[in-house]
């Protein structure tokens, strides 16, 4: 598969006369599209609802699109709540998935009518005793241990991971919860992180719906909802095909019908968390080459850094580059693409072939819709850039400003040096 941009050099250069680089750019048009997809495909399920996953892109004109869909929210903090709630989500249209949570962020998602998702059955007594009771609908995550493979594969190992409620532990919460009034339950899983591949959803559902129908016979629980929660990715490489979202959902309808239906369970709702899918492939970050160095290897120094997308650094994670204009040009130099950080592991690209680039290209590092400007963080003093929006109609507008120094001293506060800070830079 061809990586292309949705931003062509033509129209970088006459951005940059307003808002320089870095900057990450999210295409409202591709979102859009992707979301309406989304929607379509699980149309089948009267209930079904995206809830989506505010770590990922957590800007209120992306939200503002989201919802133009019908989609909840997910969030995991106290601030992520209060961004939701004051974008207008209402009862049960944010989801609260959390772990290790302070009882203040349970009571604030309680007032806002979140849906609580329960990350151990330890919380149960902590939610109860902060609360005063219990709400009439709670979520468990479930976590059903070892490892996640599918045909190709080991995919995950949920063995590993913090979160959930083991298999035992699911029957035995929501047993607890039922005796103690919950009257509505839902059941959550994360068990893969982005899979490409059309099967992941099928397989998970399958595994879901099984526990939803054991749960319900053996408590007699009534399972309002089943989360698929995130974990469908994205094809950061070339030679990755892309996942079909109508393929996905018609992968757990089949599941559905033939689980669910004939256990009398045909009104359970689904519901998805997907964060990546929905935004990743539909934001970029554009950065200027202003370095070359020629020592053990070639380098290239951009103005942008590990600030401004850590997954690289974080996960040795890859992000296609492309150097505008020069799309046809052969990939005959070998560059290491770095940023400015005092860490070497700053560093977008290692050995990859690009064509010649030459200082003052613009080079769009791809993919970083999701879990790009999120992760950002102010290491070295370094601030973070703006985010702009490529409307439909061409124009662009600029959705987040770029933090200044200002910003990032402004929080030192009763400390007298402030006022001695030469911002003339």
């Amino acid at each position: 598969m061809e990586k292309k941009t949705f931003v062509t050099k033509e129209q970088i250069a006459e951005i940059v006369k307003t808002y320089p680089t870095p900057f990450h750019i999210y295409d409202e048009k591709g979102i859009r599209e992707n979301a309406k997809a989304v929607k379509e495909a699980f149309s089948w399920n009267p209930g079904f609802r995206e809830y989506f996953a505010v770590k990922a892109t957590p800007n209120p004109y992306i939200i503002d699109l989201m919802r133009e869909f019908g989609c909840g929210f997910d969030c995991s903090s106290l601030t992520e709540l209060m961004l939701a709630h004051a974008m207008g989500a209402g009862e049960n249209e944010i989801m609260f998935s959390s772990n290790d949570t302070p009882a203040k962020e349970y009571a604030f998602a309680d007032r806002i009518g979140a849906i609580i998702n329960l990350d151990d059955i330890t919380h149960i007594d902590f939610l109860e005793k902060t609360l005063g009771r219990l709400p009439e609908t709670i979520s468990c995550r479930y976590n059903p241990g070892g490892l996640f493979k599918m045909s190709n594969g080991i995919m995950d190992n949920p063995g590993d991971a913090k979160y959930g409620f083991t298999t035992e532990q699911l029957l035995e919460g929501m047993r607890i919860l039922k005796q103690k009034g919950v009257k509505h339950f839902g059941i959550h899983a994360f068990l893969a992180s982005n899979t490409v591949t059309n099967e992941y959803y099928p397989m998970l559902a399958k595994i879901l719906f099984e526990q939803a129908v054991r749960i319900h016979q053996e408590t007699g629980a009534h399972i309002a909802f089943i989360n698929l929660s995130g974990g469908v990715g994205i094809p950061y490489r070339p030679d990755q095909e892309p996942n079909d979202i109508h393929v996905i959902g018609e992968g757990v309808r089949k599941v559905y019908e033939e689980v669910l239906v004939p256990a009398g369970m045909g009104d359970v709702a689904i519901y998805t968390e997907m964060g990546r899918f929905m935004t990743g492939p539909y934001g970029a970050l554009v950065t200027t080459a202003i370095h070359e160095k020629h020592t053990h290897k070639e380098y290239i120094g951009v103005d942008a850094c590990a600030v401004n997308l850590m997954r690289p650094a974080m996960y040795g994670a890859y992000h296609h580059i492309t150097v505008l204009g020069k799309e046809n040009a052969p990939c005959d130099h070998k560059y290491d693409v770095t940023g400015s950080l005092c860490e070497n592991n700053d560093k977008f690209a290692l050995d990859r072939m690009l064509p010649e680039i030459e200082m003052g290209d613009y080079l769009v590092i791809h993919d970083t819709g999701a879990h790009g400007y999120a992760m950002g963080y102010n290491y070295n003093g370094k601030l973070k850039s703006a985010e702009l929006l490529l409307k439909e109609n061409g124009d662009v507008k600029l959705i987040r400003r770029a933090e200044t120094p200002e910003d990032y001293f402004r929080t030192f506060d009763g400390l007298d040096f402030y006022g001695k800070l030469d911002f003339n830079v």
